[in-house]
Parts: C-alpha cells; sequence; structure tokens
C-alpha cells in the first residue's frame, strides 16, 4: 500500500536557473500538497501534462529524492525515516534503461538480485520465470550494449521485479517502445496485480489507461485535480473519449 499525505516539493532557484526558465521567481514547486492512495491488488495511474509534476512524485515515494513536507508511507512505513527499507519494498521502471552496457543480461540480472539479497534458492526460480514470461533466454549470455531496445526494456522489467517488491512504480515505462515491447510491460502490469502487488504507473497513452486502471489521479502544475476510481471517472464523463476528458479536466483546472 502506498498513502501520500500533503506531499509537498519546492527547489530553490540560482539566479543561472532564473534566466534559463525565464522567471524572477526564486523557488518552483513541482508538486504541491497532493494526497492519494494505492492499494494492493489494484492498479493506480497518475496522470498529467508534462511538467505536472508526475515524475517528480514517483521519485519522492520510491526514496530517489526527498519531499519538502509532507508524508509518504510505503507498506506502513515512513519513506522519509525508513527510506532503505522501503527501497526494498519498491520496484522502479521507466522508459530509460540505464544498464550497465559491459554486463550481460544474466550478469545484470545477478547483480541487482545480489544488491537485494535474494536469497540463491529463489534467484535462479524467479530469473527462469520472468526469462519465460518475456522471452529472454535466446539473450541471456549477450551484453546489454550489444541488445535492442525491446530487449533491453525487458532486462530493465526483471532487474526491477527479480527482488519480488511488493509495490511496483511504472514511470511512462512504454514511452518510445515498439507494439511488442509495450505489450510486455502491459503483461507485467498485469501480472503485478493478479499477484496482489501495489501498482501506480505514469502514462500518457489512454488505452493503457483504460486497459489497466482501477484508481487514477490526474495532476496539473503540481496541484491535484482529480482522484477517484476509473468507474466513477467513466461514469462523471462529459467528453465523448477518455482523451477529451482528461484534456478538458486539465483545461478547466
Amino acid at each position: 500500500m502506498i498513502k501520500v499525505t500533503d506531499l509537498y516539493k519546492e527547489y530553490q532557484l540560482n539566479k543561472k536557473q532564473q534566466k534559463e526558465f525565464n522567471t524572477t521567481e526564486t523557488t518552483v514547486v513541482p508538486v504541491n500538497k497532493i494526497s492519494f492512495e494505492c492499494q494492493p491488488g489494484r492498479i493506480f495511474s497518475l496522470l498529467g501534462p508534462n511538467g505536472a509534476g508526475k515524475t517528480t512524485t514517483l521519485r519522492m515515494i520510491s526514496t530517489m529524492i526527498k519531499p519538502s513536507s509532507g508524508s509518504i508511507n510505503v507498506c506502513g512505513l515512513d519513506a522519509v525515516e525508513q527510506e532503505g527499507e522501503v527501497r526494498k519494498k519498491i520496484g522502479f521502471l521507466t522508459g530509460s534503461t540505464g544498464l550497465y552496457e559491459r554486463l550481460t543480461t544474466d550478469e545484470m540480472i545477478k547483480y541487482f538480485a545480489d544488491l537485494n539479497d535474494v536469497p540463491a534458492e529463489k534467484f535462479e526460480e524467479r530469473k527462469n520465470y520472468y526469462y519465460d514470461l518475456l522471452d529472454m533466454h535466446d539473450f541471456a549470455k549477450k551484453r546489454t550494449g550489444q541488445l535492442s531496445t525491446g530487449m533491453r526494456q525487458k532486462v530493465s522489467i526483471v532487474r526491477t521485479m527479480i527482488h519480488d517488491p511488493e509495490v511496483v512504480v511504472f514511470d511512462e515505462p512504454t514511452s518510445g517502445l515498439d507494439v511488442i515491447s509495450a505489450e510486455n510491460i502491459i503483461k507485467l502490469i498485469r501480472n503485478c496485480k493478479e499477484q496482489g502487488k501495489t501498482v501506480i504507473f505514469s502514462s500518457h497513452i489512454m488505452t493503457e489507461v483504460d486497459l489497466l486502471c482501477d484508481d487514477l489521479a490526474i495532476i496539473n502544475k503540481g496541484n491535484l485535480v482529480y482522484k477517484g476510481s476509473m468507474d466513477e471517472f467513466r461514469s462523471q464523463m462529459q467528453a465523448e473519449t477518455l482523451t477529451a476528458e482528461f484534456i478538458r479536466i486539465v483545461n478547466q483546472a
């Protein structure tokens, strides 16, 4: 479970940054006191236009950056005070793979398994499960620098999941991928839900949201402008499509 309460992030801008952003303001607030909950066995979608604060929020949940104020509770743990324990509970996947190109697929997966103290008897079982699920056996011994974009994304998936996290965070994971690679991500997200994991993902693709989402929140310029279940979202729609309704809500805000 994830519980976010009055989450707030503020950055100080130096003169160089003020010039880059063409502003006289000394601070920028990408996330402004937002609150929501993500439940186990349900898929929560965090939506918003570019620059809305989605990635900042997901990185705070994943303990990559600290909030200025507010609280984040992950599986009963404080994400600020107990960040080391929280990281053991979380898998984080983005569209940017960032793999060590000299390592083979097997070496990469083993490295992250060791980082997360995965027992030897569990490692092979989990690795083979995901290799079968994603059809990865053919490039297990190849260096990741030699792999295609889709293959690299599969390696990133297994790297994310090898320690069997209770919470999985997906930050636009299908961005720039071909249809087959994107389908692997969809398959993984559904698999996580079936296993009772807490899943939160960000996407610009409303067809993915329609396929997967149980609950959602929409943020715009750091502010929460909608929160509810997907069924509630559909029932109150004033536009003809999900995309048009999303745009309507953002513009109205």
